[in-house]
């Protein structure tokens, strides 16, 4: 299963994430941090006047799962509302558990985030995969007003310290 889930796609995300960089003056940020593996990234958000997420990006280091997830979630927030936002953060946990598995309702909603649904099968990566959701479900429920806000969200992972961290800093 985990060779499924390494595909070029996935791979691409991980190592030449588009959305991977210090923004300039974001609306809200949001830290999040598995802090037994050593998984973290700080996620940016810049709301429009529309009330919809103008820009996403992330700064951190962390395994490829963690990369590669924080990315496609990034790009599948761009335009969205912050409760549409929420509830694609629900919906991805829903299927990294294994809640969800609807495959075509996933695609259709997740895009290319749906290609993690497989990580539902392994448990010690769950977390891993979850990073970044949860930071920003966490950042756009705890910040419903203008102004930059940063907290830390601890996510404890299963899994050993050699995972395929990814390492560099943005």
């Amino acid at each position: 299963m985990a060779n499924a889930l390494y595909n070029a796609v996935f791979l691409d995300h991980a190592k030449n994430p588009d959305y991977k960089y210090q923004m300039d003056d974001p609306t809200f940020s949001h830290e999040g941090v598995n802090p037994s593996c050593g998984d973290e990234l700080t996620f940016s958000v810049r709301m429009a006047s529309d009330g919809t997420i103008e820009e996403a990006a992330f700064v951190g280091s962390g395994c490829a799962i963690s990369q590669a997830s924080a990315d496609m979630m990034s790009d599948l927030m761009v335009d969205k509302t912050p409760q549409e936002a929420i509830e694609l953060c629900e919906l991805f946990k829903r299927m990294i558990r294994g809640e969800e598995t609807d495959e075509d309702m996933l695609e259709e909603k997740l895009d290319e985030a749906a290609m993690l649904r497989d990580i539902a099968h392994m448990p010690a990566r769950v977390k891993c995969a979850e990073l970044a959701w949860r930071t920003l479900e966490e950042m756009l429920e705890n910040n419903s007003t203008a102004g930059t806000a940063t907290a830390t969200v601890h996510a404890a992972c299963d899994h050993d310290h050699d995972h395929d961290h990814l390492g560099e800093e943005a």
